[in-house]
């Protein structure tokens, strides 16, 4: 059994973009063998620990 538990998706985020800029980003999603979903993700969750960090260090 993972010693890390996956927590369950159970939220959406609607985004509103431009078509060329999503396309760019799917593409290159692709490109690199993963999802937009999966990289919006990381960036949520790095932006998150950034700004913890930041306020750690304020």
């Amino acid at each position: 059994m993972s010693i890390k538990k996956a927590k369950k998706k159970n939220s959406q985020l609607i985004v509103r973009i431009n078509d060329q800029e999503r396309a760019e980003f799917v593409n290159l999603c692709e490109e690199l063998d993963t999802s937009a979903a999966r990289e919006v993700r990381r960036f949520i969750r790095q932006f998150i620990n950034e700004q913890n960090r930041t306020s750690i260090d304020t």
